[in-house]
């Protein structure tokens, strides 16, 4: 491609005003999520030009003084001048709100970035960006800050310099340097491995591009690299599971509305694993191109199940849920004018991309399976699916399980649940307790007014792998499914839940974490919803007690404790708390539940592939795949240490 991009093509909506007055606005949230929002601009505007066919390499990295770079090899930002601003692009681009060059399709036929405010956003959130750009044989730089006026407010992303030619290359593309603004942010530490998760998610959705990680604080490098594309990217989620077919599924094809690549591998598992992306940005909710998707595989499996004499004539149709029992699908579409649905703005709602992307999966799938020995595996789906049906029809016979899909019988929380008094779920708290011990402190301990309790007498069913059946036959997942009266599955329905916080809380060691981890495992397999819309919690118990006399301090992390021990002073004496049975219920409450005192972690979905990847491998069947993920990652010394430090 050679089509020129200059400051003409730039389109102007608005000025750059009061980003750093209202940065939530913006960004969402000037915590690690925010200050990690504000590098994704400027990636994000790198992976707009390489897949509209201009470069295939990006360079991230993080710098010992914080600051953090990201360069391509693209076509360069416009550096003449704009002609109605009469600023270079560079300027007009880092200064000017709903800048660039997304708003016709002209220069970016697919982008993520629709509303031209990363690269204006990033830099008036920054101390200070540096800009270099190469093109036109020409090497240009350019530097913005954040600087405190003469009546003391600060004024975002001012150029202290012009747009200065420094030199000859022969090289093209972008590289943008900054430094995150230590007073807006929470903090300015970024995350590698958040950083790599979205990386390695990038070069999968982008076949044959390079992506390149440095961290010059630890020396670390990484590349991403998949010339499979999306095809690696079912592998990787499927490693460590029992694949049905040895190759994924891969098919492509465009037409004047949307392009689409779509790759799926079923498993001997009962779980649906579908992630689906939009101009490289994240549909965790769905949306119409996931309808299309679905209904072209349905319908294609029913006709070729007919045709191939596998599906008798008096046998009805299998539906949808059965074909994609066990189905790890990746699909990728590239479309213009997006319209987003939902508050997170992760369900595509174009109404047109359901029979566009139905009908290119229904003629690509069908020249996939007539090829030489492709029909064996449509055989192995269709008698996976037939597996499924049976389980769905028996499930449809069997009297009570209809009602234990939609409510789970009342009668599991006779004597469990302690419910609290009021009837608004927005003001209502569930606390899932480990044994019955510390569930009596708890419900001694709590405000029942807005809190009730659900004690756990034993370890839930591990839902992964399970179908839902089998996990409904496990009476603590009965009773969990009953309390929060959302129903589970396909019948699951967030409106309907009893609680607006649903607070795991277990003890404080390898059992409790156990807990923890099947807990999140239900929730993720049968009631993500819970998990999508914020609603899950973990309560952290303190870990120690330092005090003497009248002097008490909780502490909940190792790295509290040193702290703990100085403000206590000489002659302190530690408590380490083993279970939440340890405590009473004036300290239970104290410590754990008591909402001004008490540290909730709020359960995420940050990157819903990558959740399932971790989900699989840690709760699985394969032992050598969990124990390398914990040997990696796991660090069960600090403790330890920390106390022989201590006793000497």
């Amino acid at each position: 491609m050679s089509k020129s991009y200059d400051s003409k093509d730039i389109v102007v909506l608005e000025g750059l005003d009061a980003v750093r007055l209202r940065p939530g606005m913006y960004i969402g949230t000037t915590g690690v999520k925010g200050l990690h929002h504000i590098l994704w601009e400027i990636v994000d505007n790198s992976i707009d030009e390489i897949s509209n066919g201009y470069g295939n390499r990006i360079i991230i990295s993080l710098h010992k003084d914080g600051s953090v770079s990201v360069e391509d090899n693209g076509r360069g930002i416009p550096v003449d001048l704009h002609p109605t601003l009469k600023k270079s692009g560079v300027e007009v681009v880092f200064t000017q709100l709903h800048a660039g060059g997304k708003f016709n399709n002209e220069n970016y036929g697919y982008s993520g970035g629709l509303h031209g405010v990363g690269a204006s956003v990033t830099n008036a959130l920054s101390e200070w960006t540096k800009v270099y750009v190469c093109k036109n044989k020409k090497r240009y730089y350019m530097e913005f800050a954040s600087v405190e006026d003469e009546n003391g407010k600060i004024r975002s992303g001012v150029p202290q310099t012009q747009l200065m030619e420094i030199g000859d290359t022969t090289k093209s593309g972008t590289k943008v340097t900054f430094m995150p603004d230590k007073r807006v942010f929470e903090t300015i530490k970024f995350n590698p491995e958040v950083i790599l998760k979205r990386l390695r998610e990038l070069a999968f959705l982008n076949r044959g591009i390079y992506i390149e990680f440095f961290d010059e604080n630890t020396n670390q490098k990484q590349l991403f690299a998949y010339e499979g594309g999306i095809k690696d990217f079912v592998t990787y989620l499927n490693e460590g599971k029992t694949i049905l077919y040895k190759d994924p599924i891969f098919i492509s094809g465009e037409n004047k509305v949307v392009k689409i690549e779509l790759a799926i591998q079923h498993t001997d598992s009962y779980t649906e694993n579908m992630f689906s992306y939009v101009n490289n940005i994240p549909t965790t909710e769905g949306g119409t191109h996931e309808t299309g998707f679905k209904s072209a595989l349905t319908r294609l499996m029913n006709e070729l199940a007919r045709e191939e004499g596998w599906l008798k004539e008096k046998e009805t149709n299998l539906l949808g849920e059965d074909f994609r029992e066990g189905i790890t699908a990746i699909l990728s579409i590239k479309m213009r004018n997006i319209q987003f649905e939902g508050q997170t703005k992760t369900k595509l709602g174009n109404p047109e991309i359901k029979q566009e992307v139905e009908n290119i999966v229904y003629s690509e799938l069908l020249k996939y399976f007539e090829k030489n020995q492709n029909l064996q595996i449509a055989e192995i789906i269709f008698n996976k699916a037939k597996g499924a049906a049976k389980v769905r029809e028996a499930q449809k016979k069997a009297k009570d399980l209809a009602r234990q899909k939609n409510s789970v019988d009342k009668y599991n929380l006779v004597g469990k649940l302690s419910a609290c008094t009021s009837k608004k779920p927005e003001l209502s708290e569930l606390f899932i307790v480990e044994g019955d011990s510390a569930g009596g402190s708890a419900k001694q301990g709590r405000d029942r007014a807005f809190q009730a309790i659900l004690p756990l007498k034993g370890k839930p069913l591990n839902a992964e792998k399970k179908r839902l059946d089998q996990v409904l036959a496990n009476e603590e997942i009965r009773t969990i499914i009953s309390a929060l009266e959302t129903g589970v599955g396909e019948d699951f329905n967030i409106e309907n839940l009893r609680y607006n916080k649903v607070i795991i809380l277990s003890d404080a060691d390898q059992d409790g974490a156990h807990i923890r981890a099947i807990l999140l495992t239900f929730f993720f397999r049968y009631m993500r919803g819970l998990i999508t819309n914020g609603n899950v919690f973990i309560g952290l118990p303190p870990l120690y007690k330092v005090y003497k006399k009248d002097i008490v301090e909780y502490v909940y992390s190792d790295n509290e404790l040193p702290h703990a021990i100085e403000k206590v002073g000489k002659g302190y004496m530690i408590q380490r708390y083993k279970g939440l049975g340890e405590m009473n219920p004036e300290q239970l409450w104290e410590t754990t539940m008591e909402p001004k005192h008490r540290n909730l972690i709020q359960v995420t979905i940050e990157d819903a592939a990558e959740a399932e990847k971790i989900v699989s491998t840690l709760m699985g069947d394969n032992i050598e795949a969990r124990k390398a993920y914990i040997s990696e990652y796991a660090n069960f010394d600090k403790e330890d240490e920390f106390l022989k430090k201590q006793s000497n």
